[in-house]
This record gives structure tokens, sequence and C-alpha cells, in this order.
């Protein structure tokens, strides 16, 4: 899957991932994490979701990755923010107050573009890869943090023959295959979501579960 999927996705409007609402399992758990206030919080492959903005209501520095422009720049017009716009490296960084989001691609983060970070929230970026980049992005990942950084994962598990992703269907045991090695992990939640998800219904699933985990780094 190359950036010109996403970037033709954006360019012709095909964003049933993005939410006109705050995830409700990151309203519901990220107390959870017991991060404290003012501490640094990596979103990836972030879009343009309100989650963005409900971290910073809640008191923490937000940064964000997202490939296509028209979705960074879109997030700042439509809550009448104007962002100082910067070149840092391979990504353009728009930044208002609290809120930082790098444009460009994840893969080509380094750590130091994440300095201080102290937790992640992935809820459309594990789940947005086929099979054959994720093992590329948990490493990834594991580069950016070397010790490990809290984060609050949330996945998708169907039978995969029913429906062509993404959304990708991640089980429990990939989760684990990924990131058992640096972190202990815990499921906070685990639900049917077929009766609200009509859409995957029509795509052909017959059942969908939600999954919601909390990765700690190992001592």
């Amino acid at each position: 899957m190359e950036p010109e999927f996403w970037l033709e996705r954006w360019q012709r409007r095909e964003i049933g991932w993005h939410l006109n609402e705050i995830n409700s399992h990151l309203q519901d758990h990220w107390h959870k994490l017991d991060l404290p206030k003012g501490s640094p919080v990596f979103v990836p492959l972030c879009g343009k979701t309100l989650d963005l903005l409900w971290l910073v209501s809640q008191g923490y520095q937000v940064v964000g990755v997202e490939l296509s422009q028209i979705a960074v720049e879109e997030l700042f017009a439509e809550h009448r923010l104007t962002p100082a716009i910067s070149r840092e490296g391979h990504f353009l960084r728009y930044c208002v107050d609290e809120l930082s989001v790098l444009c460009g691609d994840f893969f080509e983060l380094e750590s130091r573009d994440l300095s201080g970070v102290e937790a992640v929230f992935d809820r459309a970026s594990l789940i947005a890869l086929p099979p054959s980049m994720r093992p590329g992005y948990a490493a990834r990942m594991g580069q950016l943090f070397p010790n490990g950084v809290d984060t609050l994962l949330v996945t998708l598990s169907y039978d995969q023959d029913e429906m062509t992703g993404p959304p990708f269907s991640v089980h429990r045991t990939e989760v684990e295959r990924l990131y058992g090695e640096t972190y202990r992990i815990e499921r906070l939640a685990s639900f049917d979501a077929l009766a609200e998800s009509p859409h995957f219904q029509q795509r052909g699933l017959t059942a969908l579960r939600e999954e919601v985990y909390r990765l700690r780094p190992s001592p």
C-alpha cells in the first residue's frame, strides 16, 4: 500500500474512517494511563481527527503525523485555527499552542521529531495497514521509542475473508506478536461492534469486534 493510495482517498473524499465525534474509547480509557498533565502525546496517522483537540483540552501537548496535506489543512481550518508552518527535515510542522501536526510520511519520522513524548494514542494507524506493513510499523515505533511509552491501542477483529481492508483485522495474537517483547499487554475492553457499523455489514461482515488495549513498557 503506497502513500499515493491515501493521498488519493483524501482527494476523492473517500474518508470513511474519519469520525465527526471524539472517540469514545479515548474518553473512557485515557485516564487509565495516569499521564501527568502537560505530557507530550503522539497520535500517528492522525488525519483530521477531533481526538487531537480533545487531548489538548485535557491539558496535554499533542503531536500528530499525517501524510495528507489536505487533511492537515482542513483540521486547522475547520476549527478556525491559524497555525505557524515551518519546514523540519522531511516534514512541514503545523503548530498552534499545544497542538502540532507533522505533515509527511510516518516511516520517515526520527526520534528527535518526537522528543519527550510519553504516550501514544493509536485508533486508526495499525488497522490502516495491511499485514505486510504492520511489522515495519511496529519496528518503527520501537525505533522512535526504544524504551517504550504507554499506549492506548484500538483495533478491529473480524474475518478478513469477508471484507478487504482498510480498516484491516488485527487479532490479539498479532498485537502480542508485534508488541509482546517490549510491552505488557492488557485488554481493557472488547465488544460486538457490528450493530453500530452498518457500512461494514454492507461490505459483507457478519461479525465484528472492537478491542481496546493498554500497552505498558515492560520493566
